[in-house]
């Protein structure tokens, strides 16, 4: 049997991008992945198709699983011939137990790497616009947990050398113990008026900042209602937090977005959602593949060998451009046959796709869909025409259809499929209910009725009310006209139907004030 490996790994704080490569490529090439709460469900994404998954944190319906456990699972999983990633939030060193983990593998021989993380001590202040250093303010800091029992607490941290030892003083995991903490360092020395901050599931879109002195913030924190996990800061560098607070001054900052469409155009949209302070989840519904038909395969082929027969060349996605061009090299046909035609493009995007194939497009209409196509069209054709659109094989049938109306022979050739897309996650119906997305994007009506599907096929038994608290947002009338009929409440349709579009619909909703729906 081959001898497995453990990598031990620090996922970082939450934000699924602070992973280090080292441990994104751990996580890439791995037969199984051993995760736990605080490591961003996004990173199991991440995996090859087929990973298992073992998760040994807490959920509500169980106990954690015991230290001793984990570290027996890991050892059996690595001598069964498994390559094991171990994902723990922030770093495995910082209070991760990774030296008993370690300790165990090492003792039977088992390989292992211990790939370090962007710890939340300091990962989560910077979030919130609090250095843990300042050249003015402080020069050192200290990370301390605060997760035990305050008889432990005073076993294990000597308060009366803690307490002014640095600068900035760090506790991971004590929210519950904020009074007794206070208590001890206005004890100890310092002032009742040091200010102290607790930012709770810093770097995630439900990241929550409250601010206060030693003397106040038990009071604060109970108030407030306010729950762990959260990093706890204390030093003068938190009133650094006014004027270097960052993430939230974005305007999509506390929004988790689900993105479904095909995770190959997913992270334009994914990466802007990012770029605007918001937190995307991708969920892909859909997929486009090459069309596998063999009777549609051959008409492709023949329509193609016909190329010099037509008038217009009509695309109406990125896909239909990229797919049309690889059936054009599977069938040796070459794009000089079409001289005689000119090129159509729904919307920039599609002519974007054209143009980085060294086609530039005749006409773009101002409106982004079918219906503004005809109407940019309308002047230049002639009946006895034929117009040539390669598409997807659910395409809407408005186009040809109005085509012949006009004259025109409209030959559809379904260059590609779009397919049905269940990914593997068991926590997105969780996400749903727990009311932990707050917007859901549709970029096509394929996307509104694979998600429905998707979510039935995890268990949801009615994908509308599941829904029901999000945000919808629509990239076009039609789309939206979808979702509608499938039950849900369109927050939100772009005014041109592109991902621009869609994003500046998003970010007006949410400048008028609206912070879920």
């Amino acid at each position: 049997m081959a001898q497995g490996k453990v990598y031990l790994v620090g996922a970082g704080p939450g934000d699924p991008k602070l992973i280090t490569v080292r441990g994104l490529r751990a996580l890439q090439r791995c037969d199984v992945v051993v995760y736990d709460r605080l490591a961003g469900p996004q990173l199991l994404q991440e995996t090859l198709p087929g990973t298992e998954r073992i998760y040994v944190g807490k959920r509500p319906d169980r106990h954690t699983m015991k230290q001793e456990e984990i570290n027996r699972l890991l050892l059996d999983l690595a001598l069964s011939g498994k390559v094991v990633c171990r994902l723990k939030g922030g770093d495995p060193t910082v209070f991760g137990r990774v030296g008993e983990e370690a300790e165990l593998l090492r003792q039977h021989g088992v390989p292992y790497e211990i790939v370090p993380g962007i710890t939340s001590a300091i990962a989560v202040p910077a979030y919130a616009g609090i250095p843990v250093t300042h050249r003015d303010l402080a020069s050192s800091f200290s990370i301390v947990t605060g997760h035990e029992s305050p008889d432990k607490l005073d076993r294990t941290i000597q308060w009366d050398k803690v307490t002014n030892a640095t600068g900035t003083l760090l506790f991971l995991m004590g929210v519950s113990k904020i009074g007794y903490i206070s208590e001890q360092l206005m004890k100890f020395g310092r002032s009742a008026q040091t200010p102290v901050a607790l930012v709770r599931w810093g770097t995630r879109a439900e990241q929550e900042t409250l601010t206060g002195t030693l003397g106040d913030i038990e009071q604060k924190v109970r108030e407030a209602d306010f729950q762990p996990p959260a990093v706890i800061v204390v030093g003068d560098v938190v009133r650094q937090r006014e004027t270097l607070k960052w993430i939230e001054a974005k305007p999509l900052f506390g929004w988790r977005v689900l993105v479904t469409r095909a995770r190959s155009q997913a992270s334009e949209l994914a990466d802007r959602i990012d770029d605007l302070g918001g937190e995307p989840y991708v969920f892909p519904v859909i997929e486009t593949v090459k069309q596998t038909n063999p009777v549609e395969i051959e008409r492709i082929a023949a329509t193609l060998r016909g190329a010099e027969r037509f008038d217009w060349i009509v695309l109406t996605s990125p896909a239909g451009v990229e797919f049309f061009f690889s059936w054009l090299a599977e069938t040796r046909v070459d794009i000089r046959r079409f001289a005689g035609a000119r090129f159509a493009a729904v919307g920039p995007k599609t002519a974007e796709a054209l143009a980085a194939r060294g086609v530039f497009a005749d006409v773009v209409p101002a409106q982004f869909q079918a219906e503004g196509l005809l109407d940019s069209l309308a002047d230049m054709l002639a009946p006895g025409q034929r117009a040539l659109l390669p598409r997807g094989d659910l395409a809407r049938g408005l186009l040809p259809a109005e085509l012949a109306k006009a004259g025109i022979e409209a030959v559809e050739l379904d260059v590609y499929e779009n397919r049905l897309v269940v990914q593997e996650d068991d926590r997105i119906v969780e996400m749903l209910q727990g009311g932990e997305i707050h917007a859901v994007t549709f970029t096509s009506s394929s996307t509104v009725v694979n998600l429905f599907e998707a979510l039935r096929r995890l268990g949801a038994e009615r994908p509308a009310d599941l829904l029901e608290g999000c945000a919808i947002a629509c990239i076009g009338p039609i789309t939206a006209r979808t979702a509608e009929e499938h039950g849900l409440r369109v927050t939100l349709t772009a005014e041109q139907s592109t991902i621009e579009g869609l994003l500046a619909a998003m970010l007006a909703h949410r400048s008028n004030g609206n912070e879920i729906s």
